[in-house]
């Protein structure tokens, strides 16, 4: 017969090897409790095992970094100037930068020490497999994070740089900040060289109410502001053969001797000429390069618009090779730059008022989530397509004008048939016509006439309205309701 074990010895072993089991999984638990631990509160583990004054510094830390979040939070929702400046300071940008790699570094070595505090070595190991699984995951995790947002931190820090200089800040002219928007031809050679569109965002410092007046580019027989070197050249107007406004920078450009010292002599002597046509003061300007621009309409998703009849892909010397079709469609960058830009089977005067349409949905339609959502693509594309001499000072407060006018209406006023004739325009009228704009959106006006461009007129390369009669989007109180 086989030997029979004795039956205490037997009983003895089951309990020493359940009581075994038990205090490895009691050390397995606390070893994962010191992770989790340092997961919501780093530096408690260190204050229950380890080090206490490293844990007593690290939790003054973190509960710093919370309250100062949490307080910025707050206040940012009641004060969004305080956001404005925060994302807009190079300085505050570099050091919240910072901020967020040195907590990367330590957060990761708080879980490393808090893995070392659970004795590893003492757990089984099937235990201690998972105990450095979760270590490594929670540290990469967190650290990862934290160094993801650095680097988001270190995108718009590059962006404020790049983007924007040092450059002169200029207050508002009779409550108004009035800013010159260029879109300027692309290609090699000849990026910005003749302005393909020009219009200037007239806004109020105080309410954001903004009108966007457009000038035609083949505006002719001019003045330049009085006192300016243009004004000089030309004292009688620009009046040579074949002179149009959008020439205003080539001629600049070869004579470039008339303006030392200046990064940009095309652009000042297009101001000094948009100056002494609307008698409007600019206080800064903006070049987009419209090839560059649908980069951004795709970065944000596209925008929606109110196709009204087809739109040429192609002309401008190319072959057509399609059509944006009729109705209320969201376009990609390639689509709406076309809808910007076509110009077969319609005119300027049309494509002006389409551009309108464009400017206005993308205020409209770009709201903080989506910048947010698809910042780095955003901070990219813009870098790449536009060109300006906004301090980098002064974008927080165009960042809150540019909140407060989306919530408002748009008006328009373009300097275009059948209003004015741009071979030999009526400077007075135009004058006249920019400040009773301005003062309607005021509310100091009387409210224009009958709207033209409205049910019954005819629908020409997507634009409400006529040459004959005018475009509604280039002549309205409320440009939303006009596209």
């Amino acid at each position: 017969m086989p030997p029979v074990s004795s039956p205490g010895l037997h009983d003895s072993q089951a309990s020493r090897f359940s009581a075994g089991d038990r205090a490895a999984r009691v050390r397995f638990r606390r070893a994962i409790a010191l992770m989790v631990m340092t997961l919501l509160l780093p530096g408690s583990a260190q204050l229950v095992a380890g080090n206490a004054r490293v844990g007593r510094v690290a939790l003054r830390i973190w509960f710093g970094l919370v309250v100062s979040v949490v307080t910025t939070f707050v206040v940012g929702i009641a004060w969004h100037e305080l956001v404005f400046w925060l994302v807009s300071n190079t300085l505050m940008l570099g050091l919240l930068r910072f901020a967020l790699m040195l907590a990367a570094i330590g957060w990761a070595a708080l879980f490393v020490d808090a893995w070392r505090i659970g004795q590893p070595l003492t757990l089984l190991m099937g235990h201690r497999r998972a105990v450095v699984g979760v270590n490594g995951f929670l540290c990469l995790s967190v650290a990862g994070s934290l160094l993801f947002g650095a680097h988001l931190v270190g995108v718009q820090r590059d962006f404020m740089l790049t983007m924007f200089g040092n450059g002169q800040v200029t207050g508002a002219h009779d409550g108004r900040y009035n800013v010159l928007l260029v879109g300027g031809d692309s290609g090699a050679g000849r990026w910005g060289l003749r302005p393909d569109s020009m219009t200037i965002a007239s806004i109020d410092a105080r309410t954001g109410r903004t009108v966007l007046i457009g000038l035609p580019r083949n505006m002719a027989n001019f003045p330049f502001a009085k006192g300016s070197v243009m004004r000089e050249q030309f004292p009688n107007g620009f009046d040579c053969d074949g002179c149009y406004l959008n020439g205003v920078s080539t001629w600049a450009g070869d004579n470039t001797e008339l303006f030392p010292g200046s990064k940009t002599p095309g652009m000042d002597a297009t101001i000094q000429a948009i100056e002494g046509i609307t008698d409007l003061k600019i206080n800064y300007w903006a070049m987009v390069n419209l090839e560059g621009f649908k980069d951004l309409v795709d970065a944000v998703g596209g925008v929606t618009l109110n196709v009204r009849s087809p739109i040429p892909v192609g002309g401008l010397g190319d072959d057509v090779t399609g059509y944006i079709q009729p109705g209320v469609r969201k376009l990609n960058g390639h689509d709406t730059l076309w809808y910007a830009r076509a110009r077969e089977g319609s005119d300027d005067y049309s494509r002006m008022a389409r551009q309108k349409c464009v400017m206005n949905a993308m205020l409209k339609q770009i709201s903080p989530q989506v910048a947010v959502r698809n910042f780095e693509q955003i901070a990219k594309a813009s870098s790449a397509m536009i060109s300006t001499n906004v301090p980098a000072g002064e974008v927080d407060r165009f960042m809150s004008l540019a909140l407060k006018a989306k919530g408002q209406k748009v008006s328009t006023l373009s300097l275009v048939p059948p209003m004015i004739n741009t071979a030999d325009p009526d400077i007075k009228l135009i004058k006249r016509k920019v400040a009773q704009a301005i003062d309607r959106a005021e509310g100091q006006g009387s409210a224009p006439g009958k709207a033209r461009g409205h049910s019954g007129d005819v629908v020409t390369g997507g634009s409400v309205g006529s040459l004959s009669r005018g475009y509604a989007a280039n002549q309205s109180d409320d440009l939303e309701s006009a596209c």
